[in-house]
């Protein structure tokens, strides 16, 4: 991570894409803790890097759990977060459990907001990278 933040980048990003109870099933080679140790130590090596996560909804999370991860993104100095629907690429991957409403995106946005991260996007279409630079820009 020092040879990264050596080139001095404006952001980072790390996504965790799901809440720590569906890591077993969607993420096995990864581990919740690290990531967020990750994205926490980032700021500790430069405090002027900005740091980005994301999240996938519809995967079978509760609303507390992604409240849940926001507020242990924001412990680790989380800048910007993006919240997007997951959409199965095919029948072989793990399936959508739930389609997220309009309102319950723009309800996450909020909480999201009020916990102090920089910027959201939060929508059904929304992607990782999706309009980063609109995302940085509008801090």
């Amino acid at each position: 991570m020092e040879i990264v933040l050596g080139a001095q980048p404006e952001v980072v990003a790390h996504n965790l894409e799901t809440v720590p109870r569906l890591y077993g099933d969607l993420r096995p080679l990864a581990d919740y803790s690290v990531s967020l140790a990750l994205l926490g130590n980032i700021k500790e090596i430069s405090l002027l890097t900005k740091t980005k996560s994301s999240l996938m909804l519809g995967l079978g999370e509760k609303e507390a759990e992604v409240i849940s991860v926001m507020k242990d993104l924001r412990k680790n100095h989380c800048d910007f977060l993006t919240l997007g629907q997951y959409l199965a690429p095919s029948a072989a991957h793990y399936p959508v459990k739930e389609f997220i409403t309009l309102d319950q995106f723009d309800y996450y946005r909020s909480i999201a907001l009020s916990l102090g991260f920089g910027a959201v996007l939060s929508g059904p279409k929304v992607r990782s990278s999706y309009k980063a630079e609109e995302l940085y820009g509008s801090i």
